[in-house]
């Protein structure tokens, strides 16, 4: 699992241990602009949080436009009409509020957590940035400058992440829609036009093509009518057309080997074609996945970490490495990345894996272990929602991605009813060696990298 997890008691916000849903409050209504609005009130903090999620991210661009989704979302904080150039983060931070955005494959999405009082403030600048963003070239070129330096720090200055987002897509997908950068090539940024940027916005950011969430201690009848005041009136315009991100099926193994001269040890990842979100094989995948790497007591810990004492690091998840279960959707990978000792080679660390997978293929998971892996999915969860943003943000993806946003409520549940069998099954349809995609990422002098 990707996110480091701690156990809290079952008993956390009056949930009862053994209930098998969840009872979140959740009020959902369209504007008539066709805007996607949920409401779910929680009055044990005085903390609302407002967010806003865009039905657009970066597999939604186009060739020649790489990035774009990512430039964007910096270009969404440079003004509005009646919100001039920092003037919402000095709004939102005065009022003791934090505030972000970020973009994802599928998704591009914006939050403030204010107190509860400054609601209509929090709601009032989404609703003006949507309305009229100011989208002029000094605004584009200052921000396609923050997207470099963003780049060259973050990125190109930080060892293995280039070839995580660079060049894993391109080894695991062959649709352009999914082997592309999520961040994007300088020589596209260069390209683009404040044309493109007011086209983008106008064609993306439009209310029809968005969901509002709210969540925690305020009025709801209050909010509907804040939200009708500064939301309903906005311009809806034709939804776009989505991307057809069908891959064509892996017949073989995929292997590549990136050298990295940031690289202090090296690296293996690995990763399978996933399942359709929502099938009953994508709950099997979720659990298996924290079977093999979740907590103390996965196989991979005790086995690889500790047994081995091959692998020093794992992370993994479905949709590794752009996504979780929350947000995956399929085509997709069950992926994982594992730093391994230099007295191995990354073929022998993904050999012991495979061997491991192998293991439940054939042997299967006893009732305890199954009943640890539930206990520890639930566990999180229940931690995860505490936070009305992480709960605002799961209320709003769900409407995204499966039109509906109860998920919340029932998809424990769902997890509850896999089995062993279900799990084993799972492990030998999706992790197989002869549909699996490897990638070495193996230090390398910083000259060498530049012959490559």
């Amino acid at each position: 699992m990707r996110i480091f997890l701690r156990l809290v008691p079952l008993l956390a916000a009056g949930i009862p241990a053994f209930a098998a849903d969840l009872n979140i409050p959740i009020e959902k209504y369209r504007l008539k602009n066709g805007m996607g609005v949920i409401l779910s009130r929680d009055a044990s903090a005085p903390v609302v949080t407002v967010y806003v999620v865009y039905n657009v991210g970066a597999r939604s661009e186009v060739k020649g436009r790489s990035g774009f989704a990512h430039l964007f979302e910096h270009m969404m904080f440079q003004g509005s009409k009646n919100a001039p150039k920092g003037v919402h983060f000095k709004a939102v931070e005065s009022n003791g509020g934090w505030l972000n955005g970020s973009t994802h494959a599928d998704f591009t999405d914006y939050f403030q957590v204010m107190p509860s009082a400054k609601l209509p403030l929090a709601l009032w600048l989404e609703s003006d940035r949507m309305r009229g963003l100011n989208i002029t070239q000094e605004n584009l070129d200052n921000q396609r400058e923050a997207v470099k330096e963003e780049r060259r720090l973050r990125l190109d200055n930080q060892p293995y992440v280039t070839a995580i987002v660079d060049r894993w897509p391109e080894v695991a997908y062959r649709n352009w829609s999914n082997s592309h950068s999520l961040i994007g090539s300088f020589e596209d940024l260069d390209a683009a036009t404040v044309d493109d940027v007011a086209n983008f916005f106008r064609t993306y950011y439009a209310p029809n093509n968005a969901v509002l969430v709210v969540v925690g201690d305020f009025d709801p009848v209050e909010a509907r009518k804040w939200i009708e005041a500064y939301f309903a009136d906005i311009e809806p315009q034709p939804l776009p057309k989505r991307p057809d991100l069908t891959e064509p099926p892996v017949k073989e193994p995929r292997h590549t080997v990136v050298k990295d001269p940031l690289a202090k040890v090296p690296a293996v990842a690995i990763g399978y074609p996933g399942p359709v979100r929502r099938s009953a094989d994508y709950y099997a995948l979720v659990l298996l996945d924290v079977l093999l790497t979740g907590g103390d007591s996965s196989r991979f810990n005790q086995n690889l970490i500790k047994g081995r004492q091959s692998v020093l690091q794992v992370e993994a998840n479905l949709g590794w490495p752009f996504a979780g279960p929350a947000d995956y959707l399929h085509p997709g990978v069950y992926g994982m990345m594992l730093l391994h000792k230099p007295d191995f080679k990354g073929t022998e660390v993904a050999a012991q894996v495979q061997e491991e997978i192998e293991r439940v293929q054939k042997e299967g998971l006893d009732a305890k272990e199954l009943e640890r892996i539930k206990t520890l999915l639930r566990s999180s969860r229940i931690n995860e929602i505490q936070s009305s943003y992480r709960r605002a943000a799961l209320l709003g993806q769900y409407e995204i991605l499966d039109g509906n946003p109860g998920w919340i409520n029932t998809e424990l549940s769902r997890y509850q009813r896999v089995t062993a069998e279900q799990i084993r099954e799972a492990a030998k349809k999706y992790l197989r060696p002869e549909v699996r995609i490897v990638m070495e990422i193996v230090p390398a002098p910083a000259q060498e990298e530049k012959k490559r």
